[in-house]
C-alpha cells in the first residue's frame, strides 16, 4: 500500500504556467460566461446542476481559472446557448496563413496542356 502511494504522490497533477496576456483573455472568457448566465436570469447553483459540474467549478470558470478543462467551459457555453461561439476560435488565422504562403513553392513553369486526340 506504501508503494501505490509513493507513485500517486510522484504523479502528482501539474498545470502548465499561464503568461499573463492568456490569462487575461481566460479572465475576460470568464467574464463574458458570468455576464451570458445573468442575463439569462441562470443561478449559479442552476447553471452548475444543468452543465452536470460543481459550483466551485463554475465559480473557477467564471473567474478564467486555466486548469479548468475546456470541455467544462464548453459545456457551460451548450447550457447557455452559445455553443456556436466556439467554431469562431482559430477562424481567422492570419499568421498562420501567412506562414503556409511562405511555404508555397512557386512552379518554375505552367504545367502542359493535354493534347486531345
Amino acid at each position: 500500500m506504501a508503494i501505490l502511494a509513493t507513485v500517486f504522490s510522484i504523479m502528482a497533477k501539474t498545470t502548465p504556467a499561464i503568461l499573463p496576456a492568456l490569462r487575461r483573455h481566460l479572465q475576460q472568457l470568464g467574464e463574458n460566461i458570468r455576464l451570458a448566465r445573468l442575463r439569462r436570469g441562470f443561478s449559479a447553483e442552476l447553471t452548475a446542476e444543468r452543465v452536470g459540474i460543481s459550483r466551485p467549478t463554475l465559480r473557477a470558470i467564471e473567474r478564467g481559472d486555466g486548469s479548468v478543462s475546456m470541455g467544462a467551459y464548453a459545456s457551460v457555453l451548450q447550457t447557455l446557448g452559445l455553443e456556436k461561439t466556439l467554431t469562431g476560435v482559430a477562424h481567422d488565422d492570419v499568421l498562420g496563413r501567412k506562414l503556409q504562403d511562405l511555404n508555397v513553392k512557386a512552379r518554375k513553369r505552367a504545367p502542359r496542356l493535354k493534347r486531345l486526340p
